[in-house]
Formats: C-alpha cells, sequence, structure tokens
C-alpha cells in the first residue's frame, strides 16, 4: 500500500555559511542596562519550542517544528548543546544555541530575538555575547549559518562580529503545510 506524501511549500534559499577563527580584538558592545544572558541548564522541549517558534515565526524556522518531541528531547540534553536565553528581567527577549559536538569548533546552530526586541539595538551586543562564550571556552574555531530566510540584517550582523563567508549553497526546502508557516513571496521556488 503506498503512503500518501505530505502536502509541502516549496521554497527556495540561498545558505551562507560563516566562520570564525580567532576571537575579536575590539571590544564587544554593552547591553542596555537591565538585560541579562542565562544558561538554560536543562532546557524543556516546551521552553525550546516556546523559544523557536517565536523567534523563527518570520524567518521560515521549520526544521526544529519537525522535529519529534524526543528526538528534540534528546537533543536538548546532549552536553554539547547549551541554550542561552537573553531577558530583561523576567522577559524573554531572544535566544542562541550552541552545539560543541564537533569540539574544538562551536556551531551557533541559532540565533536570534524575540519580535518585540528585534530594532531595538542589542542584536550585536547579544551575538557578541555568544561569540565570546565560545571562545572563552577554549575553542579553536566558531560556525554559522544563514540564509534568505532570515531577517535581512543576518549576515550583516554576523561580519560585523566578525565572522567571514566560505560558502554558498542554494537550497530548495519542503516545509510541511502541517506547521502553519507563512511562505514569503521572495523564497518560493
Amino acid at each position: 500500500m503506498s503512503q500518501v506524501a505530505e502536502p509541502v511549500m516549496r521554497a527556495e534559499v540561498v545558505v551562507t555559511f560563516l566562520r570564525m577563527d580567532r576571537p575579536p580584538a575590539d571590544p564587544a558592545p554593552s547591553f542596555p542596562p537591565g538585560l541579562e544572558v542565562v544558561v538554560e541548564p536543562y532546557c524543556s522541549v516546551a521552553t525550546y519550542r516556546r523559544l523557536y517558534n517565536t523567534v523563527g515565526a518570520s524567518y521560515l524556522w521549520w526544521l526544529r517544528r519537525a522535529m519529534p518531541d524526543a528526538q528534540l528531547a534528546a537533543l536538548l540534553r546532549s552536553p554539547a548543546i547549551s541554550i542561552h536565553i537573553l531577558r530583561d528581567g523576567d522577559r524573554e527577549l531572544g535566544f542562541y544555541e550552541l552545539d560543541a559536538t564537533a569540539w574544538p569548533t562551536v556551531n551557533l546552530s541559532y540565533f536570534g530575538l524575540m519580535p518585540p526586541a528585534v530594532g531595538r539595538g542589542i542584536g550585536l551586543a547579544f551575538l557578541r555575547h555568544a561569540v565570546d562564550q565560545v571562545w572563552s571556552s577554549g575553542a579553536r574555531m566558531m560556525t554559522v549559518n544563514t540564509c534568505t530566510a532570515d531577517h535581512e540584517r543576518a549576515l550583516p550582523t554576523y561580519l560585523r562580529a566578525g565572522f567571514r563567508p566560505v560558502r554558498e549553497v542554494r537550497e530548495h526546502w519542503a516545509v510541511p503545510v502541517r506547521l502553519g508557516l507563512e511562505l514569503p513571496a521572495r523564497l518560493r521556488g
């Protein structure tokens, strides 16, 4: 018996892979008073999904949405994965995820701000926090990728922080319709 294919939206994106081989020489920008970054030592699936879904809703973040809870829970339990949350008191303003599975290379798997925090001038300071965390851990290289689905300032911000592009790849994504994401016209492929 044949299985019915899941309905998908087709997206075409250009993914830029970047790396940093040494810590930035310039000092990190400061956060506004009251903001802090805290490590979530035992990030639950529910907390992770809230962060991921809220930050990524406008940027077609879909891979972790499609990941089953058990698989995501196993990933979050890995000692190589760390979740860092930007807070203003009790309010979550953004998060980043570091993956040290390929140590001494650390990948910035996800990075972003909640919609109310976008445009407040804190993105570079938050990114530098991630960069400084990685270099203070003894890593020898840091990687990240971004794509044309991400915020228009993502790539320029990574470049300002000291990353350099190493390659670009055109990808065709089959995003499951059941995830309820909106496909921007610029990504229809």
